[in-house]
């Protein structure tokens, strides 16, 4: 799967009043394949419906749709993803015209799309069954507040744990189960071998930090009624960040950027031996590190308490409904078709190469381990499990904002190698996070 990045997203308008109570679910549902109530136009014309999506193969995909349902047709509009598809989105919605009528949209921008109402609120048009088929954490990127849904989710990355087997075994050591175990083997990773690290701490990505803030109890933003507050310089995501820091002030863990060309060297030539990532991670690996194929294992994300079972999510994406639609029931039925459908799901993994969000039609599609990992039978029975286990996470309106000071601040705190920088740079956010709301006129609490 394609690396699922951490956009900075185009910021939707100041203060509005856009998130309220959703009303009950309705009882519809479909029946079959094909569709029930929503087809075509009273002159016999079918409805078609636009679809914005950079999912790669999806056109084989939506093709099972248009096949399924002749009264439907979806026409697929490639985008390009994160920042430049939310841009593109609010645009058109700002100009009353040229919206499609479903779109892809990223986790982490759903909040500003629905704040900007360029997305529906489609709790009312959903089949019952499916809040039932999504994981509480991976829902709650879609569930903004009460019962109001967004988007449906399509694929998500569960974060884990990836580490040079090899590596391990000759010096004795075991997959890290706590984050104290982790600590342990960069320790002695690092004194096998200076140049060796078990990981690196990258101020580029802020989306992995986010995963791992989850993973510890965090959710940076919440809302109540038209009031927002930011949970940023809290204990949970202070954890986070002294750990790292004392690592990387340590000088056990490295902190250089990933997905650079020395990156890539390191994970090649064996001074890179784990890398905390998601799901999708294997394909990254393959592409950049293909020569220690079958030198890798995966393993669920160390814990924080033995016995804790959750981890947090780095990438993924979701289908919404626009609010320019004239087609919602289409919309919202073709949305569901797409995401939680046997055929739909598969075709998902085998054409667009996603790990799907569903959970009832995932054990099925996902039969073969990745191919860079065909060594380890168990990879999405692992994967699937960790994915059962992502935390609830919230969203906030400024995501960009907040990303891209993240990106300044560690940038600062990384080169520094300071354990106190890190918790500083923690600070910063949660202050910026605040001044930037309340700059565009957000109630805060």
């Amino acid at each position: 799967m394609p690396r699922a990045s951490s956009p900075r997203m185009s910021q939707g308008p100041s203060r509005r009043r856009f998130l309220t109570t959703g009303a009950a679910l309705t009882s519809a549902a479909l029946a079959g394949p094909a569709l029930t109530g929503c087809g075509a136009t009273s002159g016999g014309t079918p409805i078609e419906l636009t679809f914005w999506t950079w999912a790669p193969g999806i056109e084989d995909v939506v093709d099972l749709w248009n096949q399924q349902n002749p009264d439907v047709q979806v026409v697929v509009s490639r985008q390009d993803a994160g920042d430049a598809a939310v841009t593109k989105l609010l645009t058109a919605v700002r100009a009353g015209n040229g919206a499609p009528d479903v779109v892809q949209a990223e986790y982490q921008a759903i909040t500003s799309l629905a704040s900007a109402d360029a997305i529906a609120d489609i709790s009312a048009d959903l089949t019952p069954q499916t809040r039932d088929r999504f994981a509480e954490g991976i829902w709650s990127n879609v569930n903004l507040q009460g019962e109001s849904i967004y988007a449906i989710p399509q694929d998500t990355g569960p974060l884990q744990f990836y580490y040079r087997a090899d590596v391990f075994e000759e010096l004795g050591l075991s997959a890290p189960e706590t984050w104290d175990d982790y600590a342990e083997a960069a320790r002695t990773i690092n004194a096998a071998d200076p140049e060796m690290f078990l990981g690196t701490f990258s101020n580029a990505d802020p989306g992995l930090f986010v995963g791992l803030a989850q993973q510890a109890g965090a959710s940076w933003w919440q809302i109540d009624g038209e009031h927002w507050s930011v949970a940023i310089d809290e204990e949970p995501t202070q954890r986070v960040a002294r750990f790292w820091g004392e690592l990387v002030e340590e000088g056990v863990i490295d902190n250089e950027p990933m997905y650079t060309p020395q990156w890539n060297t390191a994970l090649n030539n064996g001074t890179q031996v784990g890398w905390v990532s998601a799901v999708w991670a294997p394909g990254v690996l393959s592409g950049n590190a293909g020569s220690t194929e079958g030198n890798w294992q995966m393993a669920p994300l160390p814990q924080w308490e033995a016995g804790e079972e959750a981890t947090g999510n780095w990438g993924g994406s979701s289908t919404a409904v626009t609010t320019q639609t004239r087609h919602r029931d289409a919309a919202v039925r073709f949305a569901e078709w797409l995401n939680t459908s046997t055929d739909a799901v598969q075709a998902l993994v085998t054409e667009s190469g996603v790990f799907p969000a569903d959970q009832v039609e995932s054990e099925q599609a996902l039969t073969e381990p990745p191919e860079f990992f065909s060594h380890q039978e168990d990879f999405y029975e692992l994967s699937t499990s960790n994915a059962e286990s992502v935390r609830p996470f919230t969203f906030g309106p400024n995501v960009n904002v907040t990303y891209s000071l993240f990106n300044d601040a560690f940038a600062q705190a990384t080169q520094s190698r300071s354990a106190e920088a890190f918790t500083d740079a923690i600070t910063t956010l949660q202050e910026g996070t605040v001044a930037d709301l309340e700059n565009q006129g957000y109630v805060l609490s």
